[in-house]
């Protein structure tokens, strides 16, 4: 009888683990899903009447996801652009990383508002939204700034 115990607790014990083990395959698989958030968006009142530039910070706290394009009713296109030792590249899309962020900032990655259909000014406010591989589109409104502005880095308002 002891030793019916001591198997029956073992089977017992093993169940217990291979069922704890599916619960966190699935608990893995949700913290692969991306959990994305944008701060810091703003827009630098433009020089040009037909191009901007954009700036903002994609916070992800789940799994990797892809930047692919982003969309304005007030610019007949947006591109993506890095900037690498002062050359400005065009890109297809930005990597956003998983538990970490992507930052467009002044100097480096930045959006590109092309063939403006109106220049914004100062106090405005662009509607944009922001495409991604694996998440829904987000929608941010981006507030047109001084031409000069430029904030400190990891000091973007949240949005």
């Amino acid at each position: 009888m002891n030793r019916r115990m001591i198997v029956g607790s073992a089977l017992a014990l093993t169940a217990g683990l291979a069922l704890a083990g599916c619960s966190d395959a699935s608990a893995d698989k949700a913290s692969d899903k991306p959990e994305l958030k944008v701060a810091g968006a703003f827009m630098p009142a433009p020089a040009m009447d037909d191009m901007a530039s954009g700036f903002f910070t994609v916070t992800n706290k789940g799994g990797a996801d892809k930047l692919t394009s982003v969309t304005s009713s007030i610019a007949e296109k947006v591109t993506l652009h890095s900037t690498k030792n002062n050359a400005m590249k065009e890109q297809k899309s930005f990597d956003v990383p998983a538990n970490g962020e992507l930052d467009f900032a002044r100097g480096g990655n930045h959006l590109m508002f092309e063939e403006l259909k109106h220049k914004p000014k100062e106090g405005d406010k662009i509607a944009v939204t922001l495409h991604f591989a694996k998440s829904d589109p987000i929608e941010v409104e981006v507030p047109v700034k001084a031409a000069t502005y430029n904030p400190k880095p990891g000091k973007h308002a949240s949005h």
